[in-house]
This record gives structure tokens, C-alpha cells and sequence, in this order.
């Protein structure tokens, strides 16, 4: 598989809506995101959408990665340079 323009992204850098667009681009809500990923509750899903909390670098690219899966990249790109 080979670099792609996501792979650039900076996961500190996307907005706290950009972050909900990912979520529900991919299929998710917060409590399936709870689920996917662990020691992760609803609650910081919806902080860190709401700009109330940040995450951990390492939770963000958890969240990215997940994310990623379900969209190709010009999906995350749009979303992430737009919003």
C-alpha cells in the first residue's frame, strides 16, 4: 500500500467539527466508537467534537485510524481541509 495525501495529516490539527464529520462519514456514533476503541468513553467522543477536552496524540490517532477504515482518502482529506 502506498503514502497518501492522509497519511500527511496531522491528527492536533482537525477541528472538532471536522473530527464529528469523520465520525459520521464513517458510520459511527459515540457509543459504537466507545465500543471500537478502548478506554474511550462516549463522553470524550463528544467533548473533543464539542472543543471541550483534547485527547491524548496517541487516542487521536486511535480515533484517525478508525476512522480511516471506513473512508477513502479523498473523503478524509475533504473533510479535514474543509471544515
Amino acid at each position: 500500500m502506498g503514502v497518501s495525501v492522509a497519511d500527511d495529516i496531522d491528527v492536533r490539527d482537525i477541528s472538532p467539527t471536522a473530527w464529528r464529520l469523520l465520525r459520521v462519514a464513517a458510520g459511527f456514533g459515540q457509543r459504537e466508537v466507545e465500543s471500537e476503541v478502548e478506554d474511550i468513553m462516549q463522553a470524550h467522543i463528544s467533548m473533543l467534537e464539542s472543543d471541550t477536552r483534547g485527547l491524548s496524540e496517541a487516542r487521536l490517532e486511535e480515533l484517525f485510524s478508525l476512522y480511516r477504515d471506513e473512508l477513502d482518502d479523498e473523503q478524509v482529506c475533504v473533510l479535514v481541509e474543509h471544515f
